[in-house]
């Protein structure tokens, strides 16, 4: 890989996200993360839950303005809470929605401005639950199938402004 420059990632204080932060820096980027609680890499961070989409709005563009050319997005926070429809409380649901979905579709809008100057790139972190429909996971599987969704249309919106 060559020296990807400065990239934000979600969720990159653990698991994939972890991963992508080490990847990066390996590369001689130099990564910026947004996650609830601090990566055990000494990184810039903004403490932040993805499921307050404003609060997710401004922490990308504080990591922005620090990275100054921010030239990648990788979007890899994520949750489950498996369980039936009817045996997941609302609100529990609706976070799991609201962290995969609206906190993906935040980060990235608030990044595009930055992304566009450096013609960065943006990797959305779905799942195969994004295509393919399993039982006790209607929350997650709705909001992957909506970053699939959400990511696709991106792609055909950003080409078509180019």
């Amino acid at each position: 890989m060559s020296n990807p420059g400065a990239v934000l990632v979600t969720g990159g204080a653990s698991g994939l996200g972890a991963a992508v932060v080490a990847a990066v820096r390996s590369a001689g980027g130099r990564p910026y993360v947004l996650d609830l609680k601090p990566p055990t890499a000494d990184v810039p961070y903004v403490a932040v839950d993805l499921a307050d989409t404003r609060a997710a709005e401004a922490a990308t563009r504080e990591l922005a303005g620090q990275a100054g050319d921010l030239r990648g997005v990788v979007t890899a926070a994520g949750m489950d809470i498996p369980a039936p429809l009817t045996g997941i409380a609302g609100g529990d649901w609706e976070r799991v929605v609201a962290v995969n979905l609206l906190g993906t579709a935040a980060v990235v809008r608030a990044a595009v401005p930055y992304l566009k100057r450096t013609h960065g790139h943006v990797v959305t972190v779905a799942s195969t639950l994004g295509v393919k429909a399993v039982g006790d996971a209607t929350a997650y599987c709705a909001a992957k199938f909506g970053v699939v969704g959400f990511t696709r249309a991106l792609a055909a919106e950003l080409l078509r402004n180019n």
